[in-house]
């Protein structure tokens, strides 16, 4: 058996972001002075987690918020970002670039829901929910090969449910709206006292912060889920009091 921890961070604004143009893939642009001070604080917030592994999509805007948080951890020394192309955004083909309306418009025209529209080129949210099952199969065979040596437990403030090991993944935010939907509504994730679906699979702020607790054990076939729980999705208290750049 392995239980651990699953905690899912967006990256931190960029000025993409902030102008409301889809990024996608193909667009690949740094953080903004914003985004840095975001990824600053969710630093904090982080801080006194050791995380076993540290996953991070392999776009400039995730491994630049990865790199913050774990300058501010204070269990940094040893940790090592693992680069994951499987946790790429979703792919937004001919709409990369372009405002979000152009892509609620076309959505429109074709008689779709602007989250359910996949534009020329771009992937399906069958296709991202795989890449992400893809990545699932990757971690829980790691976290099994790797329960005779877990974490040290965390002394953060969210009673992890009796995980010793912690699992970072830095993202972005259709890709990780993907994944909480596939844990929560496939995987039947336990959800939280007194919150429904719906609120659970809102966007994610930059740098919003979702965890799970996720317990492993091993089949013939290899690893098995056997118990998921959600303690919290797209948190954001840590950007409270952020003072705006001048």
């Amino acid at each position: 058996m392995a239980t651990f921890t699953l905690t899912f961070i967006r990256h931190g604004e960029t000025q993409y972001n902030r102008d409301k143009l889809l990024q996608g893939q193909g667009v690949d642009t740094p953080l903004s002075e914003t985004g840095v001070q975001q990824c600053e604080a969710v630093g904090q917030y982080l801080r006194d987690i050791k995380f076993c592994k540290v996953f991070v999509s392999n776009l400039q805007r995730a491994v630049q918020t990865a790199e913050i948080i774990l300058r501010n951890n204070t269990h940094r020394s040893g940790m090592e970002m693992i680069l994951e192309p499987l946790l790429r955004e979703r792919g937004f083909g001919v709409a990369e670039g372009r405002h979000k309306e152009y892509l609620r418009n076309m959505a429109k025209a074709a008689g779709q829901s602007c989250r359910d529209f996949t534009p020329p080129g771009g992937e399906t949210l069958d296709q991202v929910k795989q890449r992400f099952k893809n990545f699932l199969q990757v971690l829980f065979k790691q976290m099994l090969d790797d329960q005779e040596t877990p974490a040290d437990v965390a002394s953060a403030n969210d009673g992890h449910q009796g995980a010793s090991a912690h699992v970072l993944v830095v993202s972005h935010g259709a890709y990780i709206r993907v994944a909480a939907r596939h844990l929560l509504e496939d995987l039947r994730c336990v959800l939280p006292a007194g919150v429904k679906m719906s609120q659970l699979l809102l966007p994610c702020p930059n740098t919003g912060v979702s965890r799970f607790v996720v317990t492993l054990s091993r089949s013939e076939s290899g690893p098995l889920l056997s118990a998921a729980r959600c303690l919290f999705t797209n948190r954001k208290e840590h950007l409270e009091n952020l003072t705006p750049p001048e």
